[in-house]
């Protein structure tokens, strides 16, 4: 799944929005330490970890679409909140979704919806996690948004993990995150993701 991680998306997705997609001292690749993804490489140093990355992009292209606020407080919240997107919101919709039509299932859905609802109540008032325009929140959180179409309906669910009904603010965040050009042109085709998913659900159970 490597070329269809979100972790390695949300680079891309940083990278677009600062049109650097076609710099030739940038090179996206694996992690050769640790087996993850990504590894940024810009001029010939390697930056690693989505989060870090995507900081480290935005602090040495800082002239367009900054994904971090100017204010020192609001940039010490935005960091808060992509670490929980990526250490308690999204871990507990995947354990969740593992965990479905097993002992433990609904408790473990509960623990996702808490996350949702904390996450919801953060977009109260804002167009996006950003505000008005994109920033590091969303890109950190929107590059799992098609992961989670694609699990939900590969994993055997007739309800969507972020439903709209209950997660309102979420499902507009999402429509208007899927609107803009540059998410566009980064989204992974849902069949290519959804076979993948199932590649690594058969490698899991055969294991």
């Amino acid at each position: 799944m490597t070329g269809l991680s979100p972790f390695a998306g949300r680079i891309i997705w940083a990278l677009k929005l600062k049109d650097l997609t076609n710099k030739s001292d940038l090179l996206l690749q694996s992690n050769p330490v640790h087996q993850k993804i990504p590894v940024l490489i810009h001029n010939g140093k390697p930056v690693s970890e989505s989060l870090v990355i995507m900081e480290y992009i935005d602090e040495v292209w800082n002239q367009t679409c900054p994904l971090l606020p100017a204010d020192p407080h609001q940039r010490a919240l935005t960091r808060f909140w992509a670490k929980f997107v990526d250490e308690k919101a999204f871990a507990s919709m995947w354990s969740a979704l593992q965990m479905r039509g097993k002992e433990g299932g609904e408790a473990a859905l509960e623990e996702a919806h808490e996350n949702l609802r904390i996450l919801e109540k953060e977009l109260e008032g804002k167009k996006f996690f950003g505000g008005e325009s994109i920033g590091l929140v969303d890109v950190t959180f929107g590059s799992f948004a098609k992961l989670l179409d694609v699990l939900d309906e590969v994993m055997g669910s007739d309800k969507k993990m972020i439903d709209e009904d209950k997660f309102p603010l979420m499902g507009k965040w999402k429509e208007q995150l899927s609107e803009l050009a540059v998410v566009k042109s980064c989204l992974p085709p849902a069949d290519k993701l959804a076979a993948a998913v199932q590649a690594r659900r058969n490698e899991s159970a055969a294991a």
